[in-house]
């Protein structure tokens, strides 16, 4: 049976027990991550307005109603005033560093710890908080990838390529006992034509997302037609029934705008002015404004382009710089691995932290993928140097 009690104030009675020394360390850790997101929320709303910063003052004051519950079960306890563990600071300050979406993807992977659903000093109503917090977070995250622009995905997935396919040829080529000269040739080869391809690909596919988007905009001068046609309502709603209206909502708009035809400005009932927009139906004007999200989600395709360009070339310039400086066999074979292998450590933490998942196993995915890569490459070059071919 649960015995928690529903209430802040109901916690305390008479004849309460002194807590544990385990209690008073956990309570401890509640209190510092509680008053740590609280302040994080509070100094995220700074730099937002509007609806969002409501949004953000809200849960801090939530946070702030946590708080003080582990103050009074604590009573001296809470002093001094204890620190989050070290983990959530680093974490904390890489954020506030990198910005707005990382304060959000780390607040909403707090929020999601479930450490009160089973902790009987905890009440069920913060525990339900907690779960809550965590979707609002998630939502505010949401808005905030959604403003991230393909600029940015072409720059992560870039710098990955290049760290992981050039680290995979220069292995290749070191294991079958080449010269120092000719792993740096072929390294420098792997990345010019990495950058390029990787930049061709993405002006490609961010311009074919552009014009796809734009194939379903109307005409632009489509609306100033509309005037001088002679067709019927029932003939007009088919126009925005072919766009995804119901038969309702189709006949409905096509009077409206047969209404706007034929009255003076004045007798027009109010939304109903002909432009390329109102040639869609309700359903299509939602895709359409969606599109225009998605045009800036997406990014221009020079911009892509460049971003992957340059990402990519610094990604497969890690491995190369062993060789550059001077080593070569294994020893060069070893500092490109620990060099990359560092990379790509931190690249998978970033794609990590922006998801909303744990960093830490997206960070070892990402190595565990690019040594796999690497170890397959080195066997075949290390078999062929073997074998003398070539």
């Amino acid at each position: 049976m649960n015995t928690r009690p529903g209430h802040f104030a109901e916690f305390v009675g008479e004849g309460a027990t002194e807590p544990s020394p385990a209690q008073i360390q956990r309570w401890r850790r509640y209190l510092a991550e509680e008053r740590m997101e609280g302040e994080t929320y509070r100094e995220l709303a700074q730099r937002r307005t509007g609806e969002e910063r409501e949004i953000l003052l809200a849960l801090a004051d939530a946070e702030r109603r946590h708080e003080q519950y582990w103050m009074q079960r604590l009573g001296a306890y809470a002093e001094p005033a204890p620190k989050p563990a070290l983990p959530s600071r680093i974490l904390a300050r890489l954020a506030r560093i990198f910005g707005s979406i990382f304060v959000l993807a780390l607040a909403q992977r707090s929020e999601e710890r479930a450490a009160y659903d089973d902790d009987d000093d905890a009440t069920e109503e913060m525990a339900a908080d907690e779960h809550i917090h965590g979707e609002v977070v998630r939502g505010l995250a949401a808005r905030s990838r959604e403003r991230m622009s393909g600029t940015f995905r072409a720059a992560v997935f870039g710098a990955n390529d290049g760290l992981v396919s050039n680290l995979a040829l220069i292995l290749g080529i070191a294991a079958t006992g080449t010269s120092r000269v000719m792993v740096i040739a072929a390294g420098f080869a792997g990345l010019l034509a990495g950058a390029l391809s990787m930049a061709a690909g993405e002006y490609i596919s961010v311009t074919s997302q552009r014009e796809l988007l734009e194939a379903s905009d109307p005409a632009p001068d489509a609306h100033r037609a509309v005037a001088r046609l002679d067709v019927a309502a029932n003939e007009l709603e088919l126009v925005f029934r072919a766009r995804g209206d119901s038969a309702e909502d189709a006949r409905t708009h096509a009077k409206l705008i047969l209404e706007a035809i034929n009255k003076p400005v004045t007798e027009i009932t109010t939304g109903a002015v002909i432009t390329p927009m109102s040639l869609l139906g309700s359903k299509a004007r939602e895709a359409a404004i969606a599109g225009e999200q998605q045009y800036a989600e997406i990014g221009t395709a020079w911009n892509a382009a460049f971003s992957s360009f340059f990402f990519f070339s610094a990604g497969a310039f890690l491995p190369l710089m062993p060789f550059l400086i001077g080593l070569s066999g294994p020893a060069g074979v070893f500092s490109a691995l620990m060099i990359v292998g560092i990379a790509l450590f931190i690249t998978g933490g970033i794609v990590g932290i922006l998801s909303g998942k744990p960093p830490l196993l997206r960070a070892l995915r990402q190595m565990a993928v690019g040594y796999g890569a690497a170890t397959i490459t080195y066997a075949l070059g290390w078999a062929f140097g073997a074998s003398g071919i070539g």
